[in-house]
């Protein structure tokens, strides 16, 4: 037989790159991903591909092994494979076949595993198809396993790569999926490791290693995406940072059980892989029945800020982002909690319009028996005893002021001391009589049963029917332990993900222009299947400012600046951490993000509230350049100084954020730099003063003569001496392009 000819696939977007191989008939097998390698003709897709074969090692198979996007140990990889499951200990290796190629919906020719010898002049020639960001959408099969595969590959414009599989059962006897796993290659220079950890008020904490033989493989088991989720998992090139070194990273997009992963073997080959996690026989196929994976996010990048850019402007670009502005926001919880008096919330209505608030969320404890965190979870009616107008003379009042009007829900879970969970036990998700162990004094509701479903979904709309609701703050407030259906203790954490999903789209299409915020304990429900039908995530329940400085930090590698929420905070002790911190540290720390404060304002002193309305001024003046323009962070030498900016798409606007995080064990950090200006350009430097903001700074001489005129690559590579600054205090600056 003579060598059949290749097949290869060029998606190219955005200075990045993914090229692969569909040769053999093979599943398609990643030959380069990252930065963009230019255009290849076939010769050259061959080269690139044959060049990266690695050599046969002893003790090894005696081929090179060729890994897919779904790695098959039928192919000789024993890593983990890219699908496991069986049909009771059959079926459990399955060998793909390619039936189908198309891209952008323009079918391709399935390269044939074989050409006779007898017709090597007219055998198809090798060939590799460029196109731009695109599609490419891959139909294979196993006949002897009785499985069918669809396997979706897209490049975004933004750059990014996300992938996705759904597997049929053929055959008539069911076949259990235990993992679906799609996996991307790194090179064998992304030696280290960079994920996420954390806990409730300590979300994305970040964590580094070296790379080492063998699987870093984070699961999340909170039937939830988890306070410590990894979020993203990076493998890049060494000491790689904010601003360069090489970084690819994966992301599972899913709410509920799910995995991260990096592996390296024996080869050097590593793989970055993501999925759902499976609970035992929680995928079970009967003929015909499929599954469908999440999304898979591949994101790259010359350091962490241009992988964090790829991300914000591949959200931008959905239709369902928000185009609107975000409105300044007031949450109810840390001023008055669960005690709603009308004449109170009014009071603080009041002072919330005076200082420019333009949405008013009444949070917790409005509903049922709700006085407490005990009883009353899941009764979705307005309480006649706190309420015995209804919530009509305050949200006439809210709507009144000119602003809109939000309200909190958590509609998956219950309170057994509730009407609900009293008229429909069988309701809870458990996996027999007994229930699971309680947290936060609530249980689980089982969306996964269509009667259940209903009842929360109807009950929701009765609301939101009623009353001029712009706004819901949807919680999540407990991992899932024995998530089951009572009636037959089988898992249901895969069907109550989907059926979070169904509501949040259910509502919104019924809702047009209703806003909805995921939270989860704070930063527990942050990945990007939330994110397709939600507006804004709460970024932790932790408002204290030192710990935000970090959180907000990281989590702004996934979610862009305009979908975090972000609150100014009591001038009092911190709710969560016993801290106090001036209003000026507190605002510069929330006015990067969907800005709102958390505060009794009846309690503020007149000054505190003309400095916070000047803050909020501030704000509502930047916000076009904060939630639009480009995201940059400071790799700054010494750790207690933490520098941010965004500067606008043009480059000609920027604004930046000093703040000392800690003690230094130097007396001057030195000079600071402002990085991702336009070089050639020059610019006006000037800092922010408001209110109190300079009474603990030592400013530099220069700013007495500020502002001052630097071009873009003096700023970016030389700097300016910082003024020297007690712990957690910080100061702004503003970068203007002149002319």
């Amino acid at each position: 037989m003579a060598t059949p000819p290749s097949l290869g696939v060029a998606l190219r977007a955005a200075g990045t790159a993914i090229v692969l191989d569909l040769s053999d008939g093979q599943l398609p097998a990643v030959v380069h991903w990252g930065a963009d390698c230019g255009a290849l003709t076939a010769g050259g897709f061959v080269a690139l591909r044959d060049a990266g074969i690695l050599p046969v090692a002893p003790s090894e198979p005696d081929a090179p092994v060729r890994v897919s996007l779904l790695p098959e140990h039928g192919a000789g990889w024993f890593g983990r494979p890219g699908v496991s499951g069986s049909r009771a200990g059959r079926a459990w290796s399955p060998r793909w076949r390619t039936a189908g190629l198309a891209l952008d919906g323009v079918a391709l020719t399935v390269v044939p595993d074989s050409v006779p010898d007898s017709a090597p002049d007219t055998a198809p020639a090798d060939r590799v198809v460029t196109h731009g960001a695109g599609v490419l959408v891959v139909t294979a099969e196993d006949p002897a396993a009785e499985l069918a595969l669809e396997l979706t590959i897209e490049l975004t414009a933004a750059g990014v790569v996300r992938a996705r599989a759904v597997i049929e059962n053929r055959g008539a006897e069911v076949y259990q999926l235990d993992e679906l796993l799609l996996c991307l290659p790194t090179p064998a220079s992304a030696t280290e490791v960079l994920d996420f950890a954390g806990r409730w008020g300590k979300e994305r904490a970040p964590q580094r290693h070296e790379m080492t033989v063998g699987s870093h493989r984070r699961e999340g088991r909170h039937g939830r995406t988890g306070l410590d989720s990894a979020m993203i998992l990076h493998a890049g090139t060494p000491g790689f940072g904010f601003a360069g070194g090489e970084v690819w990273g994966i992301h599972a997009a899913w709410s509920g059980n799910h995995v991260h992963q990096v592996e390296r073997v024996l080869s050097g080959v590593q793989l970055l892989g993501g999925g759902e996690l499976l609970l035992p026989g929680e995928v079970r196929l009967a003929w015909g029945e499929n599954y469908q994976s999440p999304w898979v996010y591949g994101i790259y990048g010359d350091g962490l800020d241009e992988a964090a850019r790829r991300m914000h402007r591949e959200l931008r670009a959905r239709p369902q982002h928000p185009a609107s502005e975000r409105p300044v926001t007031l949450n109810t919880w840390e001023a008055v909690y669960f005690d709603h008096d009308l004449d109170t919330l009014l009071e603080l209505a009041d002072v919330a319009a005076e200082v420019g608030i333009e949405r008013f969320v009444l949070d917790d404890g409005w509903f049922g028996g709700r006085r407490n965190d005990e009883a009353g979870l899941g009764d979705w009616f307005v309480s006649p005893e706190a309420w015995p107008n209804g919530l009509h003379p305050l949200i006439d009042h809210v709507r009144g002021l000119g602003m809109q009007f939000g309200l909190w829900f958590e509609p998956e879970m219950v309170n057994v001391d509730s009407e609900l969970a009293r008229a429909h036990p069988e309701w809870i998700m458990a996996t027999g009589d007994a229930l699971p162990i309680e947290a936060r004094h609530q249980q689980a509701l089982n969306l996964g049963i269509p009667e259940c479903y209903a009842h929360v979904r109807d009950a929701m709309c009765a609301v939101l029917d009623e009353y001029d609701i712009a706004y819901i703050k949807w919680d999540h407030n407990r991992d899932l332990v024995d998530a089951a259906t009572r009636a037959d203790g089988r898992p249901g954490v895969h069907a109550q993900t989907l059926a979070f999903y169904r509501l949040v789209a259910e509502l919104k299409a019924r809702y047009p222009g209703l806003e909805i915020e995921s939270c989860s304990s704070g930063g527990g429900r942050i990945d990007l299947g939330a994110l397709a039908n939600t507006d804004r995530v709460w970024v932790s329940d932790n408002n204290d400012p030192l710990e935000r400085q970090q959180i907000n930090r990281w989590t702004g590698q996934l979610v862009p600046p305009e979908m975090m929420g972000a609150h100014i905070a009591a001038s009092g002790p911190s709710h969560t951490t016993g801290r106090i911190h001036s209003l000026p540290f507190r605002a510069l720390t929330a006015l990067f993000g969907h800005l709102g404060v958390e505060w009794d304002l009846r309690q503020a002193g007149a000054e505190e509230k003309a400095e916070l309305a000047e803050w909020i001024g501030l704000h509502k003046e930047l916000r076009g350049l904060l939630h639009h323009g480009d995201v940059v962070r400071l790799d700054h030498p010494d750790a207690a100084i933490a520098v941010h900016g965004v500067v606008a798409h043009d480059r000609s606007a920027a604004v930046y954020s000093l703040a000392s995080v800690a003690a230094s064990a130097v007396s001057n950090p030195g000079r600071i730099r402002f990085t991702g200006l336009d070089p050639e350009a020059l610019y006006s430097v000037e800092p922010l003063p408001i209110g109190t903001t300079l009474h603990h700074l030592f400013p530099a001489p220069w700013w007495e003569d500020a502002p001052l005129e630097l071009s873009g690559a003096a700023l970016g590579r030389v700097g300016l001496a910082a003024p020297l600054m007690r712990p957690e205090q910080g100061v702004l600056f503003r970068v203007t392009r002149v002319g």
